[in-house]
C-alpha cells in the first residue's frame, strides 16, 4: 500500500465537482468524448474517500464573470451557438467554435462556464487554507477571444486572477500536461506577479513553449522528448522546478495535471507513471501556503481515472491499496475508448491504482535541458545526473522524494 501522510503533515483537501460532467459531451469521434471526471468521483466514492465536507459542488460562472477575462463578444457568440446547436461560417472562423477540434454540443456553455466557476471556487478554497482539487479544470489552451485545443474558456486563468484578487502577491503556475500551457502563459505575459512553468512534449501541438520562450524569465518552458520517464522527471524537478519555485517563494500555486503525460495515452508520447506524477505534485504542493490542483488533458480513461483518483488520495491523506476492491474494479471495467485498442488495455488498469515506475535511464538530452535552463536561471541546486533526485527504491515504493520544499 501507498501510505498517506500523517495528519499533522498535510492541509485539509477539498474536491470540487459537478454532475454536469455526467452528461454526454463533445459529440462523437472526439478525444474528450470519454468518461473522465465523473468516473473519478465514482471510483473515489467506491473507495470511501469522501467524508462530510470533502466534496463541494461547483457554481456556474456568470457571463459577467466570464467577460472579466474573455472578450464579451466571444462569450455571447459561444452562448448563442450552444443554444442554437449550430454556428455560421463567419462565427466559426472568427472564434474557433463549431469545428472538429471545438465542436458545438448540447450543454456546452453550461459545462464550460461550470468549469470556470469550479476553478474560481477552488481558488477561494485555497485562500481559506485548504488544498483544492478540481479535476474538471485545466482548460489551459483557451484564448481571450477564441476556443483552442478542446478548450472554450481558460479556467486556470480565472483561478490565478481570483488568487491575485485575494491578496496573493506572487502566483506560480506549473503545468504538467503533455501539451504546452500556452493560453495561461499568454494571458499573464504582462503580469509581473505571475510566473509560469510548463513541462511538455517537444514538437507537440500547439508547437509553442520552446526552450527559449522565457518572457523575461517569468516563463520557464521545458520541452521534453518522447518517452519521457520517471527518472527524467525527477531530474528536472531537482535541477530546475523546485529551485525555481523556492526562489520565487509564491504565495499561491496553481497546478494543471493533465493525464496525457502518462504512459498509455493515445495522443501523446510521454511515458510517466502516475506514481512519479503524484510525487511531483506532493513536492510542489508543499512549496506554497495556498494551492489549487486542476485536471487537464488525458485521453485514456483507465490511466486518467487511476491518476486523478490516486492524486485525490495523496492530497487528502488516504491510503492507496495494492489491489482495488471489487466495487472499485466495477467502476473501471465498463470503460471504453475508441482510441485504445481492446488488446492494449492492460490488466493492471482494472485492478490497481499505482503504476509500476518507469525506471528507464535518464537520457543525455534531458540532463542537457536541465543544465541549460539551470545555468540560464542561475539555479544553485544543480545536481549530477546520478544524484538528480531519482532514487530507484523510493520511486519503486511510491514514497516520493523529500528534497526541496517538503515540510
Amino acid at each position: 500500500m501507498t501510505p498517506p501522510q500523517a495528519p499533522g503533515d498535510r492541509r485539509p483537501a477539498i474536491f470540487v465537482g459537478h454532475d454536469v460532467y455526467r452528461r454526454a459531451a463533445y459529440g462523437t469521434l472526439h478525444p474528450l468524448a470519454i468518461p473522465r471526471v465523473e468516473v473519478v468521483v465514482d471510483l473515489c466514492r467506491a473507495l470511501g474517500w469522501f467524508d462530510d465536507g470533502d466534496y463541494r459542488t461547483s457554481p456556474r460562472a456568470s457571463e459577467a464573470v466570464l467577460a472579466g477575462f474573455h472578450d464579451a463578444a466571444y462569450v455571447r457568440a459561444l452562448r448563442d451557438a450552444a443554444a442554437a446547436g449550430r454556428v455560421d461560417r463567419a462565427i466559426r472562423e472568427r472564434y474557433g467554435i463549431g469545428t472538429m477540434e471545438n465542436p458545438i454540443f448540447a450543454g456546452l456553455f453550461e459545462r464550460a462556464a461550470t468549469s470556470v466557476g469550479g476553478s474560481i471556487l477552488a481558488a477561494e478554497i485555497a485562500l481559506g487554507g485548504a488544498v483544492a482539487f478540481h479535476p474538471a479544470g485545466g482548460t489551459h489552451h483557451g484564448r481571450r477571444d477564441r476556443a483552442s485545443g478542446f478548450c472554450y474558456f481558460n479556467d486556470p486563468v480565472f483561478a490565478i486572477r481570483r488568487l491575485l484578487e485575494g491578496g496573493c502577491r506572487r502566483v506560480f503556475y506549473a503545468d504538467l500536461d503533455a501539451h504546452h500551457g500556452d493560453g495561461v502563459e499568454i494571458a499573464f505575459a504582462a503580469e509581473p506577479r505571475v510566473h509560469t512553468l510548463s513541462i511538455h512534449e517537444a514538437g507537440r501541438w500547439p508547437y509553442t513553449g520552446t526552450l527559449d520562450d522565457a518572457n523575461n524569465e517569468r516563463a520557464c518552458n521545458l520541452p521534453v522528448p518522447r518517452g519521457f520517464g520517471d527518472r527524467e522527471l525527477h531530474i528536472l524537478l531537482d535541477g530546475v522546478v523546485i529551485p525555481l519555485v523556492e526562489r520565487i517563494a509564491p504565495d499561491a500555486l496553481v497546478l494543471t495535471c493533465g493525464g496525457d503525460a502518462l504512459a498509455g495515452d493515445p495522443l501523446t508520447g510521454m511515458a510517466l507513471s502516475n506514481v512519479a506524477l503524484w510525487d511531483a505534485v506532493d513536492r510542489l504542493v508543499a512549496c506554497a501556503p495556498r494551492v489549487v490542483v486542476l485536471g487537464g488533458g488525458g485521453y485514456n480513461p483507465w490511466t486518467l481515472t487511476r491518476y486523478w483518483s490516486g492524486l485525490w488520495a495523496r492530497l487528502s491523506g488516504r491510503t492507496i491499496p495494492d489491489r482495488l476492491p471489487e466495487a472499485a474494479q466495477d467502476v473501471l471495467r465498463p470503460l471504453q475508448c475508441d482510441l485504445v485498442e481492446e488488446e492494449d488495455v492492460r490488466p493492471e488498469w482494472l485492478t490497481t491504482l499505482a503504476d509500476a515506475p518507469n525506471l528507464a535511464p535518464p537520457r543525455a538530452e534531458v540532463i542537457a535541458l536541465r543544465d541549460r535552463v539551470g545555468a540560464r536561471l542561475d539555479l544553485a541546486r544543480q545536481l549530477p545526473a546520478e544524484r538528480a533526485g531519482w532514487d530507484e527504491e523510493r520511486i519503486a515504493l511510491g514514497t516520493g522524494d523529500t528534497t526541496g520544499c517538503m515540510r
